[in-house]
C-alpha cells in the first residue's frame, strides 16, 4: 500500500475551504428539515459525513454528490467502493520496489532515511522500546527493512495484499524474514492489533486508504496496542488544500489540519510533525506525524 502521488493542486491559503465549509452549513441550515430527511440527498449526505466526517464538506463543495458517493461510500455486491477500487488496483500491482514506489522508485533512499532520522527522535532511554514494532500497509517490507528492522529486535506486518507479504518472507527479506513474528493479511479497516504489544506502530501511505471513520477507529485500537512509551507514526501525503481523491486507487490525501482534527478525535496527542524533504516539487507533500 505504498506510493506518493502526483500533485497537480496549487497551494492557497487553508482558510478558503473552511469558508466553503461555512457556506455549505449556511445553506443546510436554511433546508426544512421535515422535507429533507427522507430524500435521497439527505441519505447521501448523512453516509458521506458519516464515513468523511472531517473531510466531506471540502470534498461536496469540489465534486457533485452524484459522482463522490459511488467511488466512496456506495455498496456493491457487499463492499465499500472506496476500498473494491483500492483492491482492485494493487492486484495489479508487481511486488516489487518499483511497484511499491510507483513511478517514484528514485526518491526511495531519500524516503527511507528521513524516516530513520525521524524515528530517532522517539526511541531510547526514556522513550520507546525497541522490542516489537508493527509495520501497517507493509507491502513487500521496503519500511520494515530499510527503517524498523535495523532498530527493532522483531516484527509484525500488515497488509491486504497476501502476495506482497509472500514476497517479503520468500524472497525481499532474505534472512531477516525469521525475524518477522506475524504477518497479518488483513484491511486495516477490519484490523485490530493485539493489545500492549509495539513499541512503535508505523503507517506510511497507507492512512489515505481507510475513510476518515475507519482512520479514527484504527487509531484507537492502535492506541491499545502500544506498550508504555510506545508511538505511532503517520507518513503520508498531504494535500496542499482541504483534501484529494483519487479515485483509482481510492486514496484521499488530507490536509495537516484535517488529520489533526482526526487524531485528536482518537483522542491522541501529536508529539512532532515533520515533512520530508528531498522530494521532488512535482508530487504532493509527505509529512511525518509522531502521535502517542
Amino acid at each position: 500500500m505504498e506510493a506518493p502521488a502526483d500533485d497537480d493542486g496549487a497551494s492557497s491559503p487553508n482558510v478558503m475551504y473552511k469558508a466553503a465549509h461555512q457556506a455549505f452549513r449556511d445553506r443546510w441550515k436554511e433546508t426544512d428539515d421535515s422535507m429533507c430527511r427522507h430524500s435521497m440527498s439527505f441519505h447521501l449526505h448523512h453516509t458521506l459525513r458519516s464515513e468523511f466526517f472531517a473531510s466531506y464538506l471540502y470534498l461536496m463543495e469540489k465534486i457533485p454528490l452524484v459522482k463522490l458517493f459511488p467511488v466512496t461510500c456506495e455498496y456493491i455486491n457487499g463492499e465499500k467502493q472506496f476500498y473494491y477500487r483500492a483492491q482492485q488496483f494493487y492486484e495489479d500491482v508487481p511486488a516489487s520496489e518499483e511497484g511499491m514506489m510507483g513511478d517514484f522508485v528514485e526518491i526511495s533512499n531519500i524516503d527511507l532515511e528521513g524516516s530513520r532520522e525521524f524515528l530517532k527522535r522517539f526511541v531510547g532511554p526514556g522513550k520507546a522500546g525497541t522490542h516489537c514494532a508493527l509495520d501497517c500497509g507493509s507491502g513487500i517490507g521496503r519500511v520494515t527493512k530499510g527503517v524498523l528492522l535495523p532498530v527493532f529486535e522483531k516484527m509484525e506486518m500488515a497488509d491486504m495484499m497476501e502476495h506482497f507479504l509472500l514476497h517479503a518472507h520468500e524472497e525481499y527479506l532474505g534472512d531477516d524474514a525469521d525475524r518477522i513474528e506475524t504477518y497479518y493479511c488483513y484491511n486495516l479497516q477490519e484490523f485490530t492489533p493485539p493489545k500492549n504489544k509495539y513499541d512503535v506502530v508505523w503507517m506510511q501511505w497507507v492512512a489515505c486508504h481507510l475513510t476518515d471513520k475507519d482512520l479514527l477507529d484504527f487509531l484507537i485500537r492502535c492506541k491499545r496496542s502500544l506498550r508504555p512509551n510506545g508511538v505511532m507514526v503517520i507518513k503520508d501525503n498531504m494535500a496542499r488544500q482541504g483534501c484529494k481523491l483519487d479515485p483509482l486507487d481510492s486514496s484521499i490525501s488530507r490536509h495537516l489540519d484535517i488529520m489533526r482534527s482526526i487524531i485528536a478525535k482518537a483522542g491522541l496527542e501529536v508529539l512532532a510533525i515533520q515533512r520530508q524533504d528531498g522530494f521532488p516539487d512535482s508530487i504532493m507533500p509527505v509529512w511525518m506525524i509522531a502521535i502517542k
